[in-house]
C-alpha cells in the first residue's frame, strides 16, 4: 500500500515543517516577533514579519533539521529554546560542534535515518550550500542543505524525495544534488538576500538561479520559500513566481500560504 504523501506547513521566512509517515521536521526555527532587530558585529539583521505559527502551537517535533545556526534567520531567539525539546537535532558538523548536546552534524553527502510511526524510514542527506559567491565561506560560514527520502519505496512505486536547499546560491554543489537525485519536490531559498557589508552579491538564490535549478532538477515540483520576514530580501515571491512561469515551468510552480498545511501530492 502507498505511504500518504508527505505535507507542508509554511511559517515564515524559512521556517517550515513537514509531517511525513508521522514524523514531524521542523526546518530552520525562526519563531521572534516582526520588529526583532539581531546585530552580530557588522550584520544587522531585521525581521519584518512575525511567524504565521506560534512555536507553542506546533505540537511536538520529532526531528529539527538546521541548515545553519550562525545567522538569527535561520535560527533566531526563540528558535533555539525550541531545540532542547525537539526528539532530534541534524545540522552542519561545526555547527553541532557550537550547540553542544546530543546535535548530530552532517557533512555534505552523509546521511542518517529517521525511524517512522509505520516502522520504516526516512533518510536524511546533508546536501551542499555555498551561502553567497566564490570565497563567502570565511564571513558566512558553514551551511548545509537536506535531502529527505522514503526509504521504503518499492517497485511499484516512485520514491518520493523531497530537497531543501538551504541558503545557496546556484553553483556547482546544487547541479549536483540535481545530477544525483530524482528530486520530486524541491524547497527552494529565494530571496536574493543581500547585506551592506557583503557589498552587491546576493547571499541567497535571485529569481534566475531558482529557475536554473528548476531547469537542473527535471520534473520537480517547485516550492518557493525564505524570500519573505527579514528586510535583506531583495526579491519577493511574485518575482519568484514571474521567473518561473516566464521560463516555461510554471505548471510545477507551488506557492503555498503560511499557517496552512498543504498537502505535497
Amino acid at each position: 500500500m502507498p505511504h500518504p504523501s508527505p505535507r507542508l506547513l509554511t511559517i515564515g521566512g524559512p521556517t517550515c515543517s513537514i509531517e511525513w509517515r508521522g514524523i514531524r521536521f521542523l526546518i530552520d526555527p525562526t519563531f521572534d516577533p516582526a520588529g526583532t532587530i539581531h546585530r552580530h558585529g557588522p550584520v544587522v539583521l531585521e525581521k519584518t514579519i512575525g511567524p504565521a505559527v506560534a512555536a507553542s502551537e506546533l505540537g511536538p517535533i520529532d526531528v529539527v533539521l538546521l541548515t545553519h545556526d550562525q545567522h538569527a534567520d535561520n535560527l533566531d531567539d526563540t528558535g533555539r529554546t525550541l531545540l532542547p525539546s525537539a526528539g532530534r537535532v541534524i545540522t552542519t558538523v561545526s555547527g553541532a560542534e557550537r550547540l553542544g548536546g546530543s546535535t548530530e552534524g552532517l557533512a555534505p553527502w552523509s546521511s542518517t535515518t529517521v525511524a517512522t510511526r509505520d516502522g520504516g524510514r526516512i533518510r536524511v542527506t546533508a546536501t551542499p550550500a555555498r551561502h553567497g559567491p566564490v570565497g563567502c565561506e570565511p564571513m558566512t560560514g558553514e551551511v548545509i542543505g537536506f535531502l529527505l527520502e522514503d526509504d521504503d519505496s518499492g517497485p511499484d512505486r516512485d520514491p518520493t524525495v523531497l530537497y531543501l536547499t538551504g541558503d545557496t546560491v546556484w553553483y556547482e554543489g546544487v547541479a549536483e544534488v540535481a545530477h544525483r537525485a530524482e528530486v520530486t519536490h524541491a524547497l527552494l531559498f529565494a530571496g536574493a538576500a543581500r547585506l551592506e557589508v557583503a557589498g552587491p552579491a546576493h547571499l541567497t538564490m535571485t529569481a534566475e538561479d531558482v529557475v536554473a535549478t528548476a531547469r537542473a532538477l527535471g520534473r520537480a515540483l517547485l516550492i518557493p520559500v525564505h524570500h519573505d520576514g527579514w528586510a535583506h530580501f531583495s526579491e519577493d515571491r511574485a518575482c519568484v513566481a514571474r521567473a518561473i512561469q516566464a521560463a516555461g515551468f510554471g505548471d510545477r510552480l507551488r506557492l503555498v500560504d503560511h499557517g496552512r498545511w498543504t498537502p505535497l501530492d
